[in-house]
């Protein structure tokens, strides 16, 4: 069951990175040079206060330096290469382990 959630979540988190690469796409073909846009900038095009209310949440229950150095980071990356690493990993932690006894078994 929890495979299945991990499975699932990577499905949905794949879907988003093909969105923003299809929208980032376009806008390349749009101005005739590479566009990658960021995630914060994405998010915050979507909903401002979310982003607000995330950096408050990590600033005041976790550490300031979990908010600077590392979410910064992940914002100003692009949307569609955050959710694409998000879904390998989630989909790597579901993966059901192929099983090893019937790999070495003679066949007739």
């Amino acid at each position: 069951m929890i495979r299945f959630l991990f499975r699932l979540m990577a499905t949905f988190s794949l879907a988003v990175a093909v969105i923003m690469a299809v929208l980032d796409a376009t806008r390349t073909i749009a101005v005739s040079r590479l566009v990658l846009t960021p995630l914060g900038e994405s998010w915050a095009s979507v909903s401002p206060s979310t982003l607000e209310e995330t950096q408050s949440f990590i600033v005041e229950k976790m550490h300031p330096l979990v908010w600077n150095p590392v979410m910064v980071f992940i914002l100003g990356q692009p949307g569609f290469l955050v959710f694409g690493l998000l879904a390998f990993l989630l989909y790597a932690i579901g993966h059901k382990p192929e099983r090893r006894i019937g790999r070495f078994v003679a066949e007739r």
